[in-house]
């Protein structure tokens, strides 16, 4: 199966054609083989135009949404990325290609190890992988520039907030109901009326991301 040439016509079709213009980005997703994320049973599906299951009741998710939460972040080369919610590890592989590390946490023990070897056979030495807790972050690694949720929490988990740097984004599906999610921005800011920061809020698009699970406290 000739899958650079899927790839292209995915870059194509499913980004450009739908406002995806970073250069860095659409790079990112011609260099990254999608279909090495994908289980064996969905290789000719790796670049279909919206999510597939990867085990667990998780996904891998539609090419168009990774890249533009990709893109939302406005990332630098320099930049520290928290990602929560690992899964296949293909959204941190294309970050891993546009900053300097990325940290990504995923909660399901067995996802872990399939998207850590992957990302080794790639070679992107710059990705770090834990199994954890992602509503706790990743602390002794804080702060960061930015950080990618791909999983719905009901609402924003504060520890994520306090790793983050002043002036980074997080980029974060919040559910509002069952099946009502709005993808978010949140931008932390300098209190300037009194000491600590405040949370500039952007809504960007409805979307629909597995739950994020975890004790996700305040």
């Amino acid at each position: 199966m000739d899958y650079l040439a899927q790839r292209k016509e995915m870059v194509k079709s499913q980004l450009e054609n739908k406002g995806i213009h970073d250069p860095h980005v659409l790079a990112a997703f011609l260099k990254i083989p999608r279909h090495l994320f994908v289980p064996e049973d969905q290789k000719n599906l790796a670049y279909y135009d919206g999510p597939l299951p990867i085990g667990e009741h998780q996904t891998i998710s539609q090419p168009y949404v990774v890249a533009y939460m990709t893109q939302a972040l406005n990332l630098l080369p320099s930049d520290k990325i928290l990602e929560i919610g690992t899964g296949s590890g293909y959204q941190a592989a294309i970050l891993s290609l546009l900053v300097s590390e990325v940290y990504s946490v995923e909660i399901i023990a067995s996802l872990g190890p399939r998207a850590t070897a992957v990302l080794k056979e790639l070679g992107l030495k710059n990705v770090h992988t834990r199994i954890s807790d992602g509503s706790f972050g990743w602390p002794e690694e804080a702060p960061f520039d930015g950080i990618i949720v791909t999983a719905a929490p009901e609402k924003l988990p504060i520890k994520l907030v306090e790793q983050l740097k002043i002036g980074g984004k997080i980029i974060i599906p919040v559910a509002l109901g069952p099946l009502n999610q709005s993808l978010r921005i949140y931008t932390k800011m300098i209190q300037e009326e009194a000491p600590g920061y405040r949370l500039e809020i952007t809504e960007l698009l409805p979307v629909l991301f597995v739950p994020m699970t975890g004790e996700i406290k305040d």
